[in-house]
């Protein structure tokens, strides 16, 4: 399994640009399938969007363009560019890993990282 960790987080006032990096320690990386989901305060974690080992992506949540994913396989990197962020962006991003192919399902993903927290707020 991919050992994630997310960092990038925090405060960010209405209008703001944060950039998210999830970064894996093992020696699978270049394998894996990356996603960021959302868990906003008292809703249910979703999907954003994933990214496969080849970086072809997928979009799963309109963020009206607001929100790109890429991917460093050289720095075993994901990044998740959020621009024009929204007090409702607020919550814990979290990024998963699953060998080769995206999916929006929460329970085909066997890799999490711990989650960082983003707040949009004036």
């Amino acid at each position: 399994q991919a050992q994630l960790v997310e960092s990038g987080g925090g405060l960010v006032q209405p209008g703001g640009s944060l950039r998210l990096s999830c970064s894996d320690s093992g020696f699978t990386f270049n394998r894996y399938a990356i996603a960021w989901f959302r868990q906003a305060p008292g809703k249910e974690r979703e999907a954003l969007s994933c990214i496969n080992p080849y970086s072809g992506s997928t979009n799963y949540a309109d963020s009206e363009g607001r929100f790109t994913i890429s991917r460093d396989n050289a720095k075993n990197t994901v990044y998740l560019q959020m621009n024009s962020l929204k007090p409702e962006d607020t919550g814990v991003y979290y990024c998963a890993g699953r060998l080769y192919y995206c999916s929006d399902t929460r329970g085909h993903y066997d890799s999490w990282g711990q989650g960082t927290q983003v707040s949009v707020s004036s």
